[in-house]
């Protein structure tokens, strides 16, 4: 293969032309490449090698991309505010992935710091892994979740509820993170090399708080008997040795990744996007458009956090500081540092990796009174949304009047499907979500029901941890029976299994029926009725039941698929303009001639929509140091000490102003801006463009 240039030491940049990959990422797609064509003549060549089984050596691979939207005027996802539209980047979200096989058998852990994951990305990862692997990586060895940073671009769902304040279906979101996921999973594959694991555990009491306590209260006392503090204070961390050396690690811990508000407009990976930075960049000098291999891949998964806040101070970016970007540090700081203690206590993990997998429709299980707190039959219901769903979480995020569409506001896809979703609903879907009062009945809605109904639910194991995967947040006391559950099931220790949420699907909350009675946000936003927590207990029973006796289980009911009804009224962006004796590229405000460590510098040029081409695996700026004859790349705008704000001026004039918070420890020398990006012409092409700053001096 011929050798991949270094973009990031030379003035024309990154990406010029379209989104750069990393040369890892390169490598990987032509390993698979190669994999999949010969896969033609030779069935099973893309297996991974063999390994053999309950020895404690593992083959284990580990990848990473990009799954960065569009930086400018896309719908963020998580508060529901229509007029929360990204204006630039704070802190780039990735895909990290973990293939683990022994024996015959494998399995993919792939994290997103993204808000949810879809049904519809699910779909649209595992076409593309079917499209290059044949069946080695399906759905049901296939695990995709979500850390549920709210300050990511939205409208990669086929679900119209979640699409509502975005104004419809964005391809170039769903491109990033269907994008993204293949890439890191195909990169992981490629990555497949003999490994050891081990599992540690610790506690973390200062970076969570029940913002639910009032239905929290009224589970039974053995169930809080497990939470002092009403929070699950539990980090389990899963450290992968190679070659004698830590090569990643997997972090579970309950907290919402919501320390950025319903304020902010930077995309962000927020809290656990910090801890993954801390650990990758800080602690073993990762750097994301380096060459080569990965390097230390390390994600922080959620578990259970439905009613768990960072926010510590039950106000929303409030606790332990007033700012969030402090709390978006600290918290991820402190994530970081329990993960670090978990794992110097981690001892040898063995066993197999299995899986098993199926679809249940959620609107309609009849639930055995095995499960059900009174002991009689119950069912579930199709999806309804409760008044306090519309008011949202006031510790984390608070509503708007009337719901996602404020009083007075038009929304052009909310005209599309039918007008106003708040009409009755009928006495029979009443009564079978009482005591919910129903603001929304989505599964009754035009054209089809706004949010999915038959939701896949997943056990994984990877030697002696199991991973109950579904698509919905948990609160920590569901989620603790939940893990009972399978756990009773399997004849297994309760610490041996985690509730994976946000995972493969999503469609909101799963609360207690106890905590469902009192109809807070969660409770309301338990769509399919009080008993939705009793029908997961059953069927995660059933799955876990024929796990233990290497059984399969039928697929169940097919998901739908809505890709062929997903309209957009979000304009796309028209040709860029300059100003008045500019060209693009121009520095309008330039650097300081010199800074000393610890300051911030702050530079401004003009610059194009973000739109015409979101820089994926590339950059919008290089913060350059001149050093032995070159220019080097020694930040970007996807590490926290660089921020990316954009701007727009009539008439369609795109403003690039970047802050760069220069680290105590950064060495004295020349430096410099370069900004890339590409602009609309007239006609209707795309021209690639470079800003350079002045020098300054650092020191």
């Amino acid at each position: 293969m011929a050798a991949i240039p270094e973009s990031r030491s030379t003035a024309s940049g990154p990406a010029a032309d379209s989104p750069a990959l990393p040369r890892r990422t390169v490598l990987a797609g032509a390993a698979v490449g190669t994999l999949a064509l010969g896969a033609a003549t030779a069935p099973g060549l893309t297996a991974p090698a063999q390994a053999a089984p309950d020895t404690g050596e593992y083959l284990i691979g580990m990848g990473i991309s990009d799954i960065t939207g569009p930086a400018a005027e896309c719908g963020m996802m998580g508060y529901s505010q229509q007029d929360q539209t990204t204006a630039g980047i704070h802190l780039r979200p990735r895909a990290r992935a973990f293939v683990f096989a022994t024996g015959a058998h494998s399995v993919v852990f792939a994290v997103a710091e993204n808000a949810m994951i879809f049904q519809s990305v699910h779909r649209g990862v595992l076409t593309e892994l079917a499209r290059r692997f044949g069946d080695l990586y399906t759905e049901r060895n296939v695990l995709l979740t979500s850390t549920h940073s709210h300050a990511v671009c939205g409208g990669a769902a086929h679900d119209y509820a979640y699409n509502l304040s975005i104004l419809g279906f964005q391809q170039q979101v769903y491109d990033a993170e269907v994008g993204g996921l293949v890439e890191a999973i195909a990169a992981a594959h490629a990555d497949l090399a003999p490994g050891a694991l081990a599992l540690g555990r610790a506690e973390l009491h200062n970076a969570s708080v029940n913002r639910s306590r009032v239905a929290f209260d009224r589970n039974p006392e053995a169930d809080k008997a497990h939470f002092p503090g009403a929070i699950d204070p539990a980090v389990t961390a899963l450290s992968i040795v190679r070659g004698g050396r830590p090569a990643g690690s997997i972090t579970w811990f309950a907290t919402h990744n919501t320390s950025m508000t319903n304020k902010n407009r930077l995309i962000s990976s927020d809290n656990k996007g910090y801890a993954s930075f801390a650990c990758e960049h800080t602690e073993h000098g990762v750097r994301y458009l380096d060459e080569g291999p990965p390097g230390f891949v390390a994600a922080f998964a959620q578990t259970n956090a439905g009613d768990m806040s960072p926010n510590l101070d039950l106000r929303p970016g409030s606790g332990p500081t007033a700012d969030e970007f402090d709390n978006t540090r600290i918290l991820g700081e402190r994530q970081y540092e329990a993960s670090r203690a978990a794992l110097s206590a981690a001892r040898p993990l063995t066993g197999p990796v299995e899986s098993v997998f199926c679809y249940i429709d959620l609107a309609d299980i009849a639930v055995d009174g095995r499960f059900t707190p009174d002991g009689a039959p119950r069912h579930t219901a199709p999806a309804a949304a409760g008044v306090s769903l519309l008011a949202g979480s006031v510790e984390d995020g608070p509503g708007l009047p009337g719901g996602p569409i404020p009083e007075g506001v038009r929304n052009p896809f909310l005209d599309a499907l039918g007008g106003d979703p708040h009409g009755p609903a009928p006495a029979w879907l009443a009564d079978a979500q009482a005591p919910k009062a129903i603001a929304v009945p989505f599964s009754l809605l035009p054209p089809a029901p706004w949010v999915p109904d038959i939701v896949p639910i997943q056990i994984v194991r990877i030697g002696e941890l199991y991973l109950a995967a579904a698509g919905a947040e948990f609160t920590v006391v569901a989620g603790l029976r939940v893990r009972s559950a399978v756990a009773a099931a399997l004849g297994v220790d309760l610490q041996q299994v985690l509730l994976q949420g946000y995972a493969n699907a999503y469609h909101e909350y799963v609360t207690t029926p106890e905590e469902y009675d009192a109809q807070q946000y969660e409770g309301a936003s338990t769509l399919f009725g009080r008993y939705t927590l009793p029908a997961y207990q059953q069927e995660f029973t059933r799955l876990a039941a024929a796990l233990g006796a290497g059984a399969g289980v039928a697929r169940g009911p097919a998901p739908r698929d809505l890709s062929h009804l997903q309209p957009n009224f979000v304009p796309a962006p028209g040709p860029d303009t300059a100003p008045p004796g500019y060209e693009f590229g121009a520095t309008l405000i330039q650097p300081a001639p010199s800074y000393p460590p610890g300051t911030r510098a702050v530079v401004e040029f003009v610059s194009a929509h973000p739109k015409h081409n979101p820089r994926r695996n590339g950059t919008f700026l290089e913060v350059q140091r001149f050093a032995e004859g070159r220019w080097t790349r020694i930040a970007n705008e996807g590490e926290w000490s660089v921020r990316f704000h954009w701007s727009k001026r009539a008439p369609a004039t795109s403003i690039a102003t970047f802050t760069w918070d220069i680290p105590a420890d950064t060495p004295p020398g020349r430096h410099r801006f370069v900004h890339w990006a590409d602009r609309l012409s007239p006609d209707g092409t795309r021209q690639p463009f470079t800003g350079i700053s002045d020098e300054f001096t650092v020191g």
